[in-house]
C-alpha cells in the first residue's frame, strides 16, 4: 500500500482573515500558524483540503491487509506549503527509508514529512480498522488528511476528525536515522565551502537567499569531483524544507549522524549543514521546497566549472 500526502483535509487551518481577496473569494492566508515543531509557523496558505491519494477524509482510501501481515507504507508529501505530522492508529511505525535511501531500522509513532520528503516504513498490522492520519502541522485541528488500513470486510470508516494517539507520541526527525553501511558518505574532508544564508519575511514576502532574488546570472561554483560542504543560516523566523536536484547529501551539522537526504528542514534561527560529492556535472537547482518561498526568489544555482 502507498500513502502520498500532498496539500489540501476538509476545513480551514487556523483562521484565516476574513476580507475577501481582490478576485471576490476567501482569502487563503494563515495569520494564526504556530508549530512546537517548526519553532514557529507551520505554513503560510489556508488550505481548504488536504488529501491523501486525492481522496477526501469523507471518503478515504482503504487498503486491505491480514492481521499479522508485514505492510510497507511509503509515505510522499506532494504538498506546496504544508508539513504533514503522520501516523497510524494502534501502531508503531519501524522506518526504513528517508528519500529513497536505506537507514538502520528505527521506531517511531510519528514522522513530521516536509514538502518533497518521503519515508518508507513497515508495519505489522493487528486486527480491526485502523486510520492513517496525516495532519498539517501548524495549521490547526481541522486540517488533516486521512486513509484507512483495515483486516476485515466491514463498512465503518474512522470519523474524518480523528485523532490517534500516536500522532502525538514518539517522532523521530530525520538527522537521527543512521545511514545503511551500503549508502554512508566516506569520511572525507570537504573541498569546498559555500555558506547561503536564508532571508526575508512574511510582511515583505521576499523569501530570497542572501537578499537576493534568484537569477540565473547568479550560480555557485563547484568542480567535478569535489566534496562540497554547504551550510545554509536561517536567518528568518519560518522553517523552510531545503531541495538540492542533482545530488544526494548527508546531514554533517552537530549531533547529525550522517543521514542521506535531498530535502532537510531547517528551523528559524539555525543552519543546515550537509556535504554532497559533486559528481553529475551541469547547472543544478538549491531552492526552498515551499512552492510560494521559491516562487518570491527562494532559489539559487550551483554550477560546475569546467
Amino acid at each position: 500500500a502507498g500513502a502520498h500526502a500532498p496539500s489540501g483535509a476538509h476545513a480551514s487551518a487556523g483562521k484565516a482573515a476574513p476580507m475577501p481577496a481582490a478576485s471576490g473569494g476567501p482569502s487563503r492566508v494563515l495569520h494564526t500558524s504556530s508549530s512546537k515543531l517548526l519553532h514557529g509557523m507551520g505554513g503560510n496558505v489556508d488550505h481548504p483540503y488536504h488529501l491523501i491519494n486525492g481522496r477526501l477524509p469523507s471518503a478515504p482510501s482503504v487498503f486491505k491487509a491480514k492481521p499479522g501481515d508485514r505492510v510497507r507504507l511509503r509515505f510522499i508529501n506532494a504538498g506546496a506549503d504544508t508539513a504533514y505530522r503522520v501516523a497510524l492508529g494502534g501502531h508503531r511505525m519501524t522506518v526504513t527509508h528517508t528519500d529513497g535511501y536505506p537507514v538502520e531500522h528505527h521506531e517511531t509513532d510519528a514522522l513530521l514529512i516536509a514538502m518533497a520528503e518521503r519515508y518508507d516504513v513497515i508495519v505489522t498490522v493487528k486486527d480491526g480498522t485502523f486510520p492513517l492520519v496525516a495532519l498539517g502541522e501548524g495549521k490547526g485541528t481541522k486540517a488533516r488528511a486521512l486513509a484507512v488500513l483495515r483486516t476485515d470486510n466491514g463498512k465503518s470508516l474512522p470519523s474524518p476528525s480523528v485523532h490517534p494517539a500516536e500522532l502525538d507520541g514518539l517522532l523521530v526527525p530525520a538527522r537521527k536515522l543512521v545511514p545503511a553501511e551500503s549508502v554512508a558518505f566516506s569520511d572525507r574532508h570537504p573541498d569546498r565551502e559555500i555558506r547561503i544564508r536564508a532571508t526575508g519575511n512574511m510582511k515583505r514576502y521576499n523569501w530570497q537567499f542572501d537578499h537576493q532574488s534568484y537569477s540565473t546570472e547568479h550560480r555557485h561554483p563547484v568542480r567535478q569531483g569535489e566534496r562540497v560542504r554547504l551550510t545554509l543560516i536561517n536567518g528568518t523566523d519560518m522553517w523552510h524544507p531545503i531541495h538540492l536536484h542533482g545530488h544526494t547529501f548527508a546531514l554533517t551539522g552537530i549531533d547529525d549522524v550522517g543521514t542521506r537526504k535531498d530535502t532537510a528542514i531547517v528551523l528559524p534561527h539555525r543552519k543546515l549543514v550537509f556535504d554532497f560529492d559533486a559528481d553529475n556535472p551541469g547547472l543544478w537547482m538549491l531552492h526552498c521546497h515551499n512552492q510560494y518561498h521559491s516562487e518570491s526568489g527562494m532559489m539559487t544555482v550551483l554550477g560546475y566549472r569546467k
